[in-house]
């Protein structure tokens, strides 16, 4: 059987406080305009207006969580909802209008569409486990309208649950006919000792029968990932790797030895956040294992190993991982990475889809990472 873990990026819109900032420059600069204004006793009407205008611009407004309108696709077609929440800065109390109308969810162009399938039509496996969609609806209509596209056959059950975050970033899995989803627990809920819910998206136990008839236990994590106030990131990073090893032991302890935990950790291996699943636990990197393939980079990167990639020749920074349990690890046939819907920056260089031209056709910023195991 085989398993992949791929954070596609959403697979027909995605929220428009993710993509690429045109003023990401002057963020260090605003943000200390912002602290100058805030630090002020006695503020004018100038000031408060001042404030708005740099929360917009800096996405720390909490109205950006909940969109003016959003846009939904359905056949083919763009659908236009607004959503009526916002008293502030109106023409008059007998309209909704504002002047302007922000559309939440920006289209993702076609070829990238077609991409992310191209991925997961190349790996072809039983367990796919995707970070970052929009919901169920959109997933079947990719599953059973994209995949067949590029022969890949669709997947027989599909499973997403709706985590923290209000953007679009849901965790969910597909998989083949013979491999029943027995149970899917959400852990949204988990909180610390201040109350404050540890994981901002979520982290899903699933519990899965093979067709062999093994029972598999996939944890399946999106953890925090970094932003503006870097070290609050690392805090809630490790306090999220920590109840996610929390909850790895806690299977092993009850005699589930067939566990794996996947997903995107937003972290360099030697990170001190991910620590507690890395170095505290007996999991294993799949990316270590000798019969691990992956298409290396070009010219003299190949022989290059750069902080924080996933080995020599591979110079792209590891932030999502395919960890196993020692005894899921023995079972290991072969496992590898595609990164052919990335694309390269800059150097180092690696293959790409002739499809993609430019930026905005890469099916996503992270590699599918997948294993096959004798289970």
């Amino acid at each position: 059987m085989k398993i992949a873990t791929f954070n596609i990026q959403n697979l027909f819109h995605r929220d428009r406080s993710l993509l690429d900032k045109p003023f990401d420059d002057c963020s260090a600069e605003w943000t200390i305009e912002i602290d100058q204004l805030m630090a002020k006793i006695k503020r004018t009407d100038k000031d408060n207006l001042r404030l708005r205008e740099l929360s917009c611009m800096l996405g720390i407004d909490n109205s950006l969580q909940l969109p003016y309108a959003v846009v939904k696709r359905k056949s083919g077609f763009l659908f236009l909802k607004g959503m009526n929440y916002s008293k502030e800065l109106k023409a008059g109390e007998l309209t909704d209008w504002n002047g302007w109308i922000a559309l939440q969810n920006v289209p993702i162009e076609p070829l990238a569409i077609e991409n992310k399938a191209r991925v997961i039509a190349d790996i072809n496996p039983d367990i796919l486990i995707l970070q970052e969609i929009e919901d169920r609806a959109s997933l079947e209509e990719f599953n059973t309208i994209l995949l067949p596209k590029f022969n890949c056959t669709p997947f027989k059950d599909s499973f997403v649950v709706q985590g923290n975050d209000k953007r679009g970033r849901e965790i969910g899995i597909l998989t083949r006919k013979g491999f029943e989803i027995r149970s899917v627990r959400s852990h949204i809920f988990d909180q610390d000792i201040s109350g404050r819910n540890i994981f901002n998206k979520d982290l899903l136990e699933y519990d899965i029968r093979t067709k062999a008839g093994n029972t598999i236990f996939i944890l399946a994590a999106h953890l925090q990932e970094t932003g503006i106030a870097n070290d609050l990131s690392e805090i809630y990073r490790r306090k999220q790797a920590e109840r996610a090893a929390e909850i790895y032991m806690n299977l092993l302890e009850e005699g589930k030895n067939y566990i794996a935990l996947v997903g995107t950790l937003n972290a360099a291996c030697f990170s001190n956040s991910i620590i507690p699943l890395l170095q505290e636990t007996n999991l294993r990197d799949v990316t270590r294992h000798h019969s691990f393939k992956v298409d290396y980079d070009k010219g003299k990167d190949a022989g290059y190993f750069s902080l924080g990639a996933y080995q020599k020749g591979v110079n792209i920074k590891q932030k999502d991982y395919l960890l196993l349990s020692p005894e899921l690890f023995t079972k290991v046939i072969k496992c590898g990475l595609n990164r052919r819907g990335v694309w390269p920056e800059n150097q180092p260089m690696w293959s790409i889809y002739p499809s993609m031209q430019i930026k905005n056709q890469a099916a996503s910023e992270h590699p599918a990472i997948w294993v096959e195991i004798d289970v």
